[in-house]
Order: structure tokens, then C-alpha cells, then sequence
């Protein structure tokens, strides 16, 4: 740190500062405590300490403004003291505080989360409010709110079939849309309301009911496809009077974070972008008013407020303040992760989500379901930081939440209640009870309000409710609630309120903002150029593999193109034209990958891009200019291991040429696949418009078809080629050197007769033209990337479809629906009763008891921790757990979050995919066998991970038809799906597409009751659940939790972790397991009625607080086992468990358990899966059929590919087949034929892609449970490919064939479909073999790159058959394309006997085939037979790989 003065300085000041001293030094001495509580000692030292520290405030009073804004006193540790004490205060910048500054000061300012926090915001209020600086205040009004949405009718299944989106397609292009039925559905009903600052409002009501829409509305969020009508106002100023994104502050139920950043580097971002919004001025104005009144403040809340006043800081003390009050400093410097990789818990993330938002400038906070994933005890602290910061610094608070827990419900000054779109109350808190029980309704004892508003207005669950014995219950509908509450005291003082306009004059002139920005310009810049170096830095794998694929391809290609083989002639003139076509193609194609890492960001762009962190000309500029050195590198590599070898013109000049050009260009390329990815911005789709891009740069780069042989009205796409300028540059640049100048015939130089033959006679100054051109494209994609960022929408849902018959019964019983989802989708669950149902399936299962002994598991430690100094290469994450789970015994699993619940139940389990896992685990008393387990256990994964095309009915279906014994008949098996369903109340809603989270299809809660079905009906003996209840509103999570205890009572063993229960879940369970932090056990036992066993062995630790009165159980043991209740009783629960009698019972029943029991056998199936082989593969056939048939985006796009090229070629080469004079007529016909399997096939393998990627998680989690075998789902997968492989094959046979005009023999034409099949069906392969050896679509892409070259370059096109050397032929035999491009070739043209002019003489075309290429007619019989072997042999690799590796990071 940077001392600011020294002692002369502070001699000088001290004749100045003894009437000061005087004046103030009662005050100060009352004012300023330091970071250690001053002990006992002598007031002689205080004194001393007093006078040096008000010398140095003198000191900084001295100060300029702009200095003294970011100068404070700082007390400086002494890192050599063993306990690291204060050396004293010291005059600081606190702008440039490090790391572990900032990490001691917060740790010192806040110990024990709740009260210091509380005492921080005190602190900092009242020396605000003793100058008389007021913060600035926001009241958010609301009146006659609607919002609607349109709706698409259509007959049958509202499902997005290829038949539908066709139709669609078409009757849009045939301007048939008046044939189309369209209605609109309402959303928000005449919604109205006053949030007023300083009060904190809950948000109550079912999922569906319109919660999210209105956070969206009033945050200035929500999609301009919906419409809107109504007010809102903040402080009297309509929404586009102002920038409402800037002004409030959104938070979204759905996690979207980049996985490679770190917790702080992912809030650091956020805070350096959403910037310090009036913190500055408010710190400006308090020390010229404390400078005035002569008042010298706390040092530690000074420097507190200074270091968090600092704009455009790369790591600030905010960051570390949220960090700690979200308890996420235990795991600030791990990676966010994702599916696929292993980063923080969902609980993390939930409170990342969150502390991304808040570590702003807050003055107006819309949280939309926050705490799904929290514990009780995590949801009540966070929830208490929002009313602190609600209460002290007036910050308006509306919060929606789904299961609130009493203590967290009591902490809200207001609640809005919503059902169906409508508000049913908006008032206090402490009347709503009364409110309701006006209406006729009383909330019992036990029973938490939240859950009780949440049930009264729902139609089956409202009648347990009813107090008015005297009269007879009849369902009240939510409009008469509605009436009744406008009617209400409440009603008519909101509606006065509302009718009279806020006073803008008692506005704060920094209430509300008008700049869409927080930073400059060059600040944005710089702020988003550090953290694209830093995802770069993150993803150098994916560089260097890029780099040592371009090694490897270049030395390849000039080793077959050695220069000792080359001469300065005419022949060779050809192959050099092909290196330098080669070089082109490896540059272009080497931007591909950009297309995958554009698009896996471009949600998270989207969404800082609407909070307004930077505009989209702040993102795009950093990522083109930051791909500048890899282009350079990847130019250089080529050129230098290239130039000399092959043995290009000699001189240095021209090397530096060519480097010069081929930088260019990988940059157009760069540019250009960014470009594509944001105006296409999902991954199958801007796959297959780079491949249109590719295939057009290459067809009409002069080369494929030289310029004159193009037609007159297609020759300006030779113009905008990126590859036309690559190749004249090139070409200009190597022939027109002086060593092919030589004569050949007329005045014609060798050089110049080449570049004639292919159309590239352009003069030597071309070259500088090809230069600007390449650079000018470059410039215009960076534009068009940047315009496209800016301007378009974010892929999201498209108009919502719905059936007639859902219309008409909508219509119908519009006031009478009960749960009408209309918020996310148009469908809505038709209740089934609460209760069991009587006579319900039970289905024969052996019941099982598991027990655990000694379980410890270990993961190696994140490298960012040890940067930070952790020693341990191990880090332990579950430590010497015992136990066990029984039948006909509900166990549930807790503990805060973090604390190793979902790492226990993977270990367990056996879903751990790394780590080191000790320890013994029994079932029924015999070793745990993985495979035998999966048969009869069933695991609810905390992600609910299912295929998005295919609905809720077939995803249970599916399951049940795979995983229930072979003996159950179908019928028998379609009862219990229908039953699950019923149970989990999913039968009104099984014909819905499960859909992508968070984009389309099932909401949060219908999509976790699925999960929960998949595995029900499964009929398991065990079954683990992973936080069942999270993003479950209360009545729903009562369902849910029904369903399990229904379970329970069958016999079976049941195991759930659990976060925020409310008292009836929390004992329903029978046995509780309870963890703390560090994967230790503090609790295993019994619950006891009314949780009393439970109460009783905490109420006797010494210290412990008792239990309130109808206070619940579950929220009170996480708080007074919670890290900070630890601290402050100085006691170790873990301890104290390991030495009580508890758990040496424990032990003793888990040794008994563990035993064979006489008579038992252990688990054995004579097959290890439920089903035979055929019946899997019909199975996986027919799931893989139905989510085929429902992906346009997939198959559509393909087979719209394949017919615009093959129209394309068609026209490019019209009738050129039947018109066969020379050899360059053959050559055009082999580039047709080339371009053609080259660019179908690599579009093909580049859309399957991201498609199977996508599926293979659903994969994993299937082959976890035991499903089926890895050769089914595999074989399913490459089955379900060929009828739509053959149908482009068709297409392209159709449209080609009599458009260029080849031979109408049957026989040719079978070649020519067969030939474009195999190849379809080889490449579409391919891309499943290499999605199953990478463990991403990205890396994925990049081995696809090495195999599209060099499968380009032994096509037989470049360098053909007879010039390759023998060293490399064995790779011309091993690729398709070569055998497809001589199958078709030689069929078509093999038999030709017309005689034909070739350089010079007369041939026939069979001879100059045969002499030339090596095509021989009687090899056809070979090649018809290699071309099936090889799709069987790539089929049989990735039906080995798929089922061995695993890349899933468990």
C-alpha cells in the first residue's frame, strides 16, 4: 500500500491541529474503534493512539477532493505476529488495495453474517444521517396492469413436428397466414399497486400465475412480443422517460453464467460494469458537510465507503462484502462450471445469480425465485441482508419466492398474493391473515402463512381451510377474492394512493438513471477486452489444439508435395495451384470453432446486454481484436513449415507475401464465423450456415470453377468471395515470380498460360487490391457482427401453440381453472386428489437396506485454490460418514449448502465420475455391485436432464418400458404410467414437449416432477432424491412429498436431501442425516414426533438456544449448527456427535445391518438389464424417431441445405455434364462432384454435432440408471439417421442430376444416389464417433477441422491418386471421400469412349481417366463395397466409444 504522508509531514501539520484536537477529541474517541477491540490497557496508550490518528486525518483532510475521495485510514496487519495483529492505522488509496487487504477488511468488518452486516449498514446509515444526506429513493406504481400474448391454434398435438413447421413455413411464403386462427391470452389482469422504498414486499402465488411477468414488467424487462397496457412509474416518471435496467435491478430464477470465470471474477465483472451509480457523489457530499460540521468519522465504515465510491476498478470491496454476506467466499475461486463441468453446487450458483445483481448499485430489486436450491437457514440469511438493505438504505424490495419458511415469511413488510394473472392482495404482511379470515379461511397452528395463502386459493386444497362450521363449504374462485379485496380497507386505500400522481419534486435528482452506461467508453472496453483475454486463457486448449492440428495438416501437405518432386513446368504448375487452394481451404476452415464459442456465450451476452453492462460494440471489438495474434501465429506456422518445402518462388519478399495474405484471411474467416453465429445464434443452425458459407466462398473462388466458366449473371459471387481475393493474391504472388517466365508458345510466359487456364490473369498490383479486400471484409463481418449483437432478439420461445380442443375448454372455464399456467406455457395440470388413491398398483420389489461405514471421498484441489495459496492436493469433501437407509424409513439428507448432501448421494450411489472415494458400502449386507444397484435403485438428479423433444407421457413411458421387469405385460405397465402420472399430478399436461430449461417447454416445477415420475415408475427398492422440493411452490412440493411417503409405505427404502421444508414435509420424514460444511455428520437419528428426538439432543448441547413455540424444527437446527453459531459457542458439532451415545448406536445398528441375514442372498439378475437387447433397441428407436420428427431445426435446415446446394451446383454448372470436349471439362465435372461430397458431408457432420452432444448428457444420466445397454441407445442413434440421409440423397440426385446433365442410365444413376448416401452416412458418423471421444461440441469441432482437411486433401480433387506418394497413399485408401468421389467419377465417366483433346493430343476420356487419376471401371465392384464397409466400420467405433468414456465431471 501507498503511504500517502509522512512523519515530517505530520510534524508540520501540529500547531494547526491543537484547537481541532480540543474541539473534537471527545467525539472521535466515541467515533473510532479500530479493527481489534481495545483491551483493557492503559489510557495513557489511547491517548497516544488518538493523537496519531487524528494527525492523520488532518493529513487527509489536507488532501485535494479527487485525492481525498479514495484516501482513508487503513489498519496495517503485522504479518509477522503469530496472531496477526494491528501494526496500526495507516493513510492509504483505497483504489489500490490488494487481495488479501480487502480479504482481511471485510473479514474484520463482518465475523458473524447477520448481526455484522446489520451493524455495518447502521454504522454507515448514521453517519449519513448525521450531515443530513439522504440516499436516493425509488417508488415503483403500477396500474391497470395487462399483459397478453398471442397464441397460435392449431388441430391435434400442439407439437413442432417437420410436417407442421413446414406447413407453416410454407403457407408464410405463399402469404396463407389469414388461413391461420390466432387468440391472444392474458397473463397480467388489471394488475395495480404501490412498492414504496424502505419496505421489502413478497411475492406469493402457484407457478404459472404470471409472478415472473410481473417482475419483468415492473423492471422494464419484458419481451416487446408480448402486449402490454397500463402504467408504471417510477417516482412518477413513465418507463421511457428513463433507463429502468439501470434504475432497478432484475434477478432471474434461471442461473446463466460463463462457466470458465470464477465466483469473484464473475461478480468482479458485474460490479466494474454496472458501475458505483451515486455512491461517489453521496461520499463527495458527506465529507464536505462532515468537513464543515467538523465531524471525523468511524475510519472503518470511511474506508468502506470510499473503496466501494471507486469506478472501473478490476477487483473491488464490494465484491469481497457480497462474496461474504452470500457465504460464496468459501468458493470464490472456483469455476462457475456447467453440465460437463465440475464447478460450484446449484445452491452457489442460485446465490451467484444473486450476488451478480446486488454487488451494484441498488436502489429498486425484482428477485424473481432466488432461493431455489438454498437451504432454510441460507434463504433466511440472504433474506435478511435484503430487508437490512431495505429498512436502512430505502431500497425498494420485491421479492417472489416459492416456499418461504415462517421466520423468512415474517421478515416481509408487504405481500402481493397472484393467482391466474390476477393480484388477490397487496398489502401488509401482519393483516393478510385477518384478510382471509374475512373471507371464511384460517391458517392452522403448525402451519406456515405461505404455504396457507398458497393452498386457499386453490380448488382442492381450500376446503381444509374453511372455519365457518355453521355454513357449508363451496369452492370461493379467484375473482371473488379479487372483489373482495378491493373492497377491503386495504383495496380503497391502495386505489386513493394510486389515483393521486407522486410528487416528482421529492424525487432525488440520482433516483432514477438516464444513461444506459455506467462507465465510459474506454472504460467498457477495457473492461470487457480483460475478461475476453481471460476466457481465452481459459480456453488455450482449444488453441494450441488448433495449432498442433495446422502442424500436422501442413506436414502432410508438403510432404506429399515435396519440392524435390515439384519442376517449374507446365503439368506442375497444377499442383502448385492446388497447394495454394489447399492453403486457402486449411485457413478458412480453421475459423470453424469460432462458430461453437460464439454461440455457447451469446446467452449470457444477451442477458448483460439487456442490464445494460456494455453496449455490443464493447464486446465485439475485444474479441476480433484479440483473435489478431492467433491469426498471425496460425499464418506463420503454415507459411514457415510450408514455403521452402513445397518450394514456392525463393525470395524473402514473397514468403512475407504470402504470410501477409494468409493472415488476412484466417482473420476474414474468424470475423466471418462470428458474423454467422450472431445472426443464427444456435449451434445446429450456425453449423449449417458456415457450412453454406464455406461451400459458397470455395465455389466461387475461382478455383472449383474458373471465372469464365461461371455464368455471366452468378460471376459477382467470384467478387465477394473471401477466397477469390486469397487466391489472386497467391497466385499473383508465386507465378508472376521470375523463375516462370519462361516462354512456353506465343508470347506467353508458363505463369501467365496457368493463371490464364484458371481464369486469375490479373496484373501484379492485384495483389495489393486482394490485400485491401481481405481487410475490408474483415472490417465489414466485425461490423455486421457488432450490428447484429446490437440489434437482434435473443432466441427465445417463438409464438406459443395451442390445440383447439385446450382453446375451447379454456374458453369455457375460464374463471373456473385452477392453476392456468399462462406464464410460461398454455396448459395447466388437472388436480388429482391430495390424497393416496384407494387400490393403487404396487408393483412385486424386494425391500433393501444399505449401509455405509467410514466414507470418505477426496477430489484433487481447483488450481485457482492453489494459486491462492492452498497447500493440500486433496481436498476432502466427505469425511468418515456412517450409516444406514432402511426400508419403509423416509430419510432426509440436510445440511447448508455446500456441505456435501449431493456428493454423499453420488457416492453413494455410484454416480461419481472422479475423485477418490474410501470406505465400505453394503446392500441387503453383501458389497455393492454398480451394476446390479443401478437395476434396483433410482436416482432424481438435482438438474433435471431429459430429451426436450419428446413429451411427458413418452419420457415415462420410455422408462418404464426399459427399466420394469420383462415379465410385466405392456398393459399392466401402461396402468402404472398412467398411475405415476396421476400421483404426481402430470396426467393433465403428459402431452407437452419437455422443452430446453429456461428457453421453452416445461416450467421449473412440472419439469422436476417429471424427473420424479422417470424414476417412480421405474418401481426401484432404493430411491435417492436430490432436493425434490426446490423451485416448487408449497403445494406442489406437498405433492411431491405425498408421493414419496406413498412410496415409503409400500416398503421401500427413500432418500432425499432437502433445503427449505416446511414443517409438515420436515416431519413427514422419519430419519434425519444432518451435515455441516466440510462433509462432516452432526445428526443421525430418529426425528421423533413433533421432531422432539431432534430438539432433545441439541437443546442439551451446552450453549445451544431453545426452540420457539410452532417455530419450525428444520430452519431452527441449520441455525444454531450454522458455521457462525459455531464460532460463537466455540464448539465443533462434528466433535461433539463423534463423542455422543448417538452415535455409538449408530455404529452398532450399522454393524448389525451390515451382516447377512441367514437365508439371504445376495442381488443377482442373470441379465444386467431389465430388458432383452431387441426390446432396447426398439425402444431407443422409437424415443430417437419421435425426437427426430419434432426437430426442424435439426432436419429441416439440413435437408433445406442439401436442396439450395444441389440447386446451387445445378445452376453453376448447367448441362456441363453431356458436354465433355477436353480435360478441363473432366476436371469441372470432378469439382462438381467433389464440392458437392465434400460440402453436404461436412455440413452434415457439423450439425449432428451440437445435436448429439446435447443428447449425450440425457445418455449419461439413462446409463447411470441402468436403462439400457450403451450398443441400443447407439445403434438406435445411427438407425434414426438413414431414412433422412437418404431422402438428401434423393434430393440431391433429383435436383442435380438433369440440371448438369449427366448420362440418364438407371445404372448411373443408382451410383450416383448410393455414392452420395454412403457418403452422408460416413460423415454424419464421423461426428458421432469424435462427440463420443471429446468431452465437448467445441474440441469436437476442432478434431472435425483435421479430418475435413485432410479428407479434402486425399479426396483425389488436389493432388490426384497416381501423384501421391507411397508414404501417404494408405491415407487416400482410408478416407470415404476419395472412394466416393472414384465411385461416382468412374460411373459416370469411366466407360466414356468419345475421344477428347487432353494437353495437347487426342484420348479417349475412359483412357485419360485411367492414365491420369487411376480410375478404373472394373474396380467399380471394390469401391461399391469399401464405400458400406467404411459408414460400419466409424458406426462400430462410436458404439465402442460412447459406452466406455464418460466425460461428465462428477
Amino acid at each position: 500500500m501507498a503511504q500517502l504522508a509522512g512523519p515530517d509531514e505530520i510534524e508540520s501539520f501540529r500547531i494547526e491541529l491543537a484547537e481541532i484536537e480540543r474541539n473534537i477529541r471527545t467525539s472521535f474517541r466515541s467515533q473510532v474503534p479500530s479493527f481489534h477491540s481495545v483491551s483493557n490497557g492503559s489510557s495513557e496508550h489511547i491517548r497516544d493512539a488518538d493523537d496519531e490518528d487524528m494527525l492523520q486525518w488532518a493529513t487527509v483532510e489536507r488532501l485535494p477532493t479527487f485525492e481525498r475521495i479514495t484516501t482513508a485510514l487503513f489498519e496495517e496487519q503485522d504479518c509477522t505476529a503469530a496472531n496477526g495483529d494491528a501494526k496500526g492505522k495507516t493513510i492509504v488509496n483505497v483504489s489500490k488495495l490488494g487481495a488479501q487487504e480487502r480479504h482481511v477488511f471485510i473479514e474484520k468488518l463482518i465475523k458473524h453474517i447477520e448481526n455484522d452486516n446489520l451493524r455495518l449498514l447502521r454504522r454507515l446509515k448514521q453517519r449519513i444521517d448525521k450531515v443530513g444526506v439522504k440516499f436516493p429513493t425509488v417508488e415503483v406504481r403500477y396500474r391497470n396492469l395487462c399483459v397478453e400474448a398471442e397464441c397460435e391454434l392449431v388441430h391435434g398435438k400442439p407439437l413442432p413436428t417437420l410436417w407442421n413447421t413446414a406447413k407453416s413455413l410454407l403457407s408464410g411464403f405463399a402469404s396463407l397466414s389469414c388461413s391461420k386462427r390466432r387468440t391472444k391470452a392474458g397473463i397480467l389482469k388489471d394488475a395495480g399497486g404501490i412498492l414504496k422504498p424502505g419496505r421489502m414486499t413478497l411475492l406469493l402465488g402457484p407457478p404459472g400465475c404470471g409472478k415472473t411477468t410481473l417482475l419483468l414488467a415492473l423492471s422494464g424487462k419484458l419481451s416487446h412480443a408480448l402486449e402490454v397496457s397500463g402504467e408504471i412509474s417510477y417516482n412518477g416518471h413513465s418507463l421511457e422517460e428513463f433507463v429502468p435496467q439501470k434504475s432497478s435491478v432484475y434477478i432471474s430464477q434461471h442461473d446463466l453464467h460463463i462457466p470458465e470465470m470464477t465466483v469473484r471474477e464473475t461478480i468482479d465483472f458485474s460490479a466494474r460494469c454496472q458501475g458505483i451509480g451515486s455512491r461517489a457523489d453521496i461520499m463527495m457530499e458527506v465529507i464536505r458537510r462532515e468537513k464543515q460540521a467538523g465531524i471525523l468519522p468511524d475510519p472503518d465504515v470511511d474506508a468502506y465507503m470510499k473503496a466501494i465510491s471507486v469506478e472501473g476498478l478490476k477487483s473491488t470491496l464490494q465484491t469481497d462484502y457480497i462474496l461474504k454476506i452470500l457465504g460464496l467466499d468459501i468458493c470464490s475461486d472456483i469455476m462457475v462450471g456447467d453440465a460437463m463441468r465440475r464447478g460450484i453446487s446449484g445452491g452457489q450458483k442460485k446465490r451467484l445469480t444473486t450476488g451478480e445483481m446486488i454487488v451494484g448499485p441498488v436502489k429498486a430489486l425484482f428477485m424473481d425465485e432466488i432461493s431455489n436450491g438454498l437451504d432454510s437457514s441460507t434463504t433466511f440469511q440472504i433474506m435478511s441482508c435484503m430487508q437490512h438493505l431495505a429498512h436502512i438504505t430505502d431500497a425498494t424490495v420485491l421479492i417472489s419466492l416459492l416456499q418461504p419458511a415462517p421466520e423468512t415469511f415474517d421478515l416481509f413488510d408487504d405481500i402481493i398474493l397472484m393467482a391466474e394473472g390476477k393480484i388477490v392482495y397487496h398489502g401488509p404482511r401482519s393483516t393478510i391473515s385477518k384478510f382471509f379470515e374475512d373471507c371464511g379461511f384460517r391458517c392452522p397452528e403448525r402451519k406456515g402463512i405461505a404455504d396457507f395463502l398458497q393452498e386457499v386459493i386453490s380448488r382442492k386444497d381450500q376446503g381444509q381451510y374453511w372455519h365457518r362450521t355453521e355454513q357449508l363449504h363451496s369452492y370461493i374462485p379467484v375473482d371473488q377474492f379479487v372483489k373482495k379485496f378491493k373492497e377491503s380497507q386495504f383495496g380503497e386505500k391502495l386505489d386513493k394512493e394510486l389515483s393521486r400522481p407522486f410528487d416528482k419534486s421529492k424525487s432525488h435528482k440520482n433516483a432514477l438513471t438516464f444513461s444506459k452506461y455506467s462507465l465510459t467508453k474506454w472504460e467498457l472496453f477495457k473492461a470487457c477486452s480483460m475478461r475476453e483475454f481471460l476466457m481465452m486463457k481459459r480456453n488455450s486448449f482449444i488453441y494450441v489444439l488448433k495449432s498442433i492440428q495446422l502442424v500436422i495438416v501442413a506436414s502432410i501437405c508438403m510432404t506429399v508435395l515435396l519440392r524435390t518432386r515439384m519442376g517449374v513446368d507446365e503439368i506442375h504448375a497444377n499442383y502448385y495451384m492446388g497447394a495454394l487452394f489447399y492453403a486457402l481451404v486449411i485457413l478458412v476452415v480453421d475459423g470453424v470453432p469460432e462458430l461453437q464459442m460464439t454461440t455457447s456465450r451469446l446467452a449470457v451476452f444477451y442477458k448483460q446486454r439487456e442490464l445494460y453492462f456494455y453496449p455490443a460494440w464493447a464486446y465485439a471489438i475485444p474479441a476480433a481484436i484479440l483473435k489478431v495474434p492467433l491469426s498471425l501465429m496460425e499464418a506463420f506456422v503454415w507459411t514457415a513449415l510450408t514455403y521452402y518445402v513445397i518450394g514456392y518462388s525463393p525470395e524473402l519478399e514473397r514468403f512475407l507475401r504470402q504470410f501477409l495474405i494468409l493472415f488476412l484471411l484466417h482473420l476474414a474467416s474468424l470475423s466471418m464465423f462470428r458474423f454467422v453465429a450472431s445472426i443464427f445464434q444456435t449451434a445446429v443452425a450456425s453449423m449449417t450456415a458456415g457450412s453454406i458459407a464455406i461451400m459458397g466462398c470455395l465455389l466461387f473462388g475461382g478455383f472449383v470453377i474458373p471465372k469464365p466458366s461461371m455464368p455471366a449473371w452468378l460471376q459477382w459471387g467470384f467478387w465477394i468471395s473471401p477466397i477469390t481475393y486469397g487466391e489472386i493474391g497467391l497466385t499473383t504472388n508465386e507465378f508472376l515470380a521470375p523463375r516462370w517466365e519462361k516462354i512456353v508458345s506465343g508470347n506467353t510466359t508458363i505463369g501467365q498460360q496457368t493463371l490464364e487456364s484458371r481464369g486469375l490473369n490479373f496484373h501484379g498490383y492485384f495483389y495489393w487490391i486482394s490485400v485491401g479486400a481481405l481487410m475490408g471484409l474483415a472490417l465489414l463481418f466485425n461490423i455486421g457482427f457488432t450490428l447484429a449483437l446490437t440489434f437482434l432478439k435473443p432466441p427465445g420461445n417463438s409464438r406459443a401453440i395451442i390445440s383447439y380442443e385446450r382453446y375451447y375448454q379454456l374458453q369455457g372455464r375460464k374463471d373456473d381453472v385452477d392453476g392456468f399456467d399462462e406464464d410460461k406455457k398454455l396448459h395447466s395440470a388437472n388436480e388429482s386428489s391430495p390424497g393416496p388413491k384407494k387400490g393403487r398398483m404396487v408393483l412385486p420389489f424386494e425391500p433393501l437396506v444399505m449401509t455405509f461405514k467410514d466414507v470418505q471421498y477426496y477430489v484433487d484441489t481447483p488450481l485457482e485454490m492453489r494459486k491462492r495459496g492452498v497447500l493440500q492436493k486433496k481436498l476432502q469433501l466427505l469425511s468418515d460418514i456412517t450409516g444406514a437407509f432402511r426400508p419403509g424409513i423416509l430419510t432426509a439428507l440436510m445440511g447448508v449448502s455446500g456441505a456435501g448432501k449431493t456428493t454423499l448421494m453420488d457416492v453413494l450411489s455410484g454416480r461419481k465420475t472422479g475423485g477418490t472415494t474410501e470406505g465400505e458400502i453394503r446392500i441387503g449386507g453383501y458389497p455393492k455391485v454398480q451394476d446390479t444397484f443401478a437395476r434396483i435403485s433410482g436416482y432424481c438428479e438435482q438438474a433435471d436432464i431429459h430429451s426436450p423433444q419428446i413429451t411427458i407421457e413418452e419420457s415415462v413411458v420410455f422408462s418404464a418400458w426399459l427399466r420394469l421387469p420383462s415379465v410385466i405385460d405392456p398393459k399392466t405397465k401402461f396402468d402404472f404410467v398412467n398411475e405415476v402420472l396421476e400421483t404426481i399430478e402430470l396426467d393433465g399436461i403428459k402431452d407437452s414437449l419437455v422443452g430446453i430449461p429456461g428457453i421453452s417447454g416445461l416450467s421449473t416445477e412440472q419439469r422436476k416432477r417429471l424427473t420424479i415420475a422417470v424414476e417412480l415408475v421405474s418401481n426401484p427398492s432404493i430411491i435417492f432424491m436430490d432436493e425434490p422440493t426446490s423451485g416448487l411452490d408449497a403445494r406442489a412440493a406437498a405433492i411431491v412429498m405425498r408421493a414419496a411417503k406413498n412410496i415409503v409405505e409400500t416398503g421401500r427404502t427413500v432418500i432425499c436431501t432437502i433445503h427449505q421444508p416446511s414443517i409438515d414435509i420436515f416431519e413427514a420424514f422419519d430419519e434425519l442425516i444432518l451435515m455441516k460444511t466440510g462433509g462432516r455428520l452432526i445428526y443421525s437419528g430418529q426425528l421423533g414426533q413433533r421432531s422432539s428426538a431432534l430438539i432433545e439432543y441439541f437443546e442439551k448441547i451446552p450453549g445451544v438456544p431453545k426452540i420457539k413455540d410452532n417455530y419450525n424444527p428444520a430452519t431452527w437446527m441449520l441455525e444454531v449448527t450454522s458455521q457462525s453459531a459455531e464460532a460463537e459457542l466455540g464448539v465443533d458439532f462434528g466433535q461433539i456427535y463423534e463423542g455422543s451415545t448417538l452415535y455409538k448406536e449408530n455404529r452398532k445398528l450399522v454393524e448389525q445391518l451390515s451382516s447377512k441375514t441367514p437365508g439371504s442372498k445376495d442381488l443377482h439378475f442373470p441379465t444386467q438389464f431389465s430388458q432383452n437387447g431387441w426390446e432396447q433397441l426398439k425402444a431407443c428407436l422409437w424415443k430417437q424417431n419421435l425426437s427426430y420428427w419434432r426437430s426442424p431445426p435439426y432436419n429441416l435446415l439440413r435437408i433445406s441445405f442439401i436442396s439450395s446446394g444441389a440447386l446451387l451446383f445445378g445452376v453453376l454448372f448447367w448441362q456441363q455434364g453431356k458436354n465433355i470436349n477436353n480435360q478441363q471439362d473432366l476436371f469441372s465435372m470432378l469439382g462438381a462432384m467433389y464440392t458437392a461430397i465434400m460440402f453436404f458431408g461436412i455440413n452434415n457432420c457439423s450439425t449432428v454435432l451440437p445435436y448429439v452432444s446435447a443428447d449425450r448428457t440425457v445418455l449419461y444420466r439413462e446409463r447411470f440408471a441402468g436403462t439400457y445397454s450403451a450398443w441400443a441407445y447407439s445403434l438406435a442413434q445411427l438407425l434414426v439417421e438413414v431414412p433422412y440421409l437418404f431422402a438428401q440423397s434423393v434430393i440431391y440426385v433429383i435436383v442435380t442430376y438433369p440440371m448438369i446433365g449427366y448420362s440418364l442410365s438407371a445404372y448411373k444413376i443408382f451410383w450416383s444416389l448410393y455414392g452420395m448416401f454412403c457418403t452422408l452416412l460416413c460423415f454424419n458418423y464421423l461426428g458421432m464417433l469424435l462427440i463420443s471421444v471429446t468431452p465437448n461440441a467445441q474440441v469436437a469441432i476442432i478434431l472435425c477441422s483435421i479430418a475435413f482437411t485432410t479428407m479434402n486433401f486425399f479426396a483425389g480433387f488436389i493432388v490426384p491418386k497416381k501423384r501421391i506418394p507411397m508414404w501417404w497413399i494408405w491415407l487416400y485408401y482410408i478416407c470415404p471421400t476419395s472412394w466416393a468421389l472414384e465411385g461416382m467419377f468412374t460411373s459416370q465417366y469411366g466407360d466414356l469412349d468419345k475421344e477428347i483433346s487432353v494437353f495437347g493430343e487426342t484420348k479417349t476420356a475412359s483412357a485419360f481417366i485411367e492414365d491420369y487419376f487411376g480410375y478404373r471401371q472394373d474396380f467399380l465392384g471394390v469401391v461399391g463395397l469399401v464405400l458400406i464397409i467404411i459408414p460400419i466400420v466409424i458406426a462400430s467405433l462410436f458404439t465402442y466409444f460412447i459406452g466406455k468414456l464418460n466425460f461428465q465431471r462428477r
